[in-house]
């Protein structure tokens, strides 16, 4: 007579009982093993998130100027935590400059050390959010 192999569970590795196709051996164990598999993308994504509204929030109490440019030393910048290796997009201008912003706040790159900043309104006015950010 051939040997039935037992099926354990891919959770915890305890033999399952019941149905042939089952591959967990309680609710528990299925949604512990979906929460971890699915965990570490979550949490990269979720500090990708946090770290871009950290940049965000910086250059915004930074660029307080109603004509929306300060010019900034870098040393200002990291002190309060930005990050420069996360932005949401860059701007190429005609004449060769690149600006990196972080939503519609962004800077371009003056010298070694020191930055304008700079932002563009227009960003808020195409999602419909300039009337909220004013306000904000």
């Amino acid at each position: 007579m051939a040997e039935v192999k037992k099926k354990v569970c891919k959770e915890c590795g305890e033999p399952i009982q019941g149905r042939t196709d089952k591959r967990f051996c309680s609710d528990a164990c299925r949604n512990l093993f979906h929460y971890h598999a699915n965990n570490a993308p979550i949490n990269y994504v979720r500090n990708v998130v946090n770290i871009l509204k950290r940049n965000r929030r910086v250059l915004s109490e930074l660029n307080h100027g109603a004509e929306g440019k300060v010019k900034v030393h870098r040393e200002k910048l990291l002190e309060r935590g930005y990050n420069f290796l996360y932005h949401t997009n860059l701007y190429k201008t005609k004449a060769g400059n690149t600006y990196v912003f972080c939503f519609e706040h962004g800077y371009l790159e003056l010298s070694e050390n020191w930055f304008m900043l700079v932002r563009r309104d227009e960003y808020l006015e195409r999602s419909g959010d300039k009337e909220q950010a004013e306000q904000a």
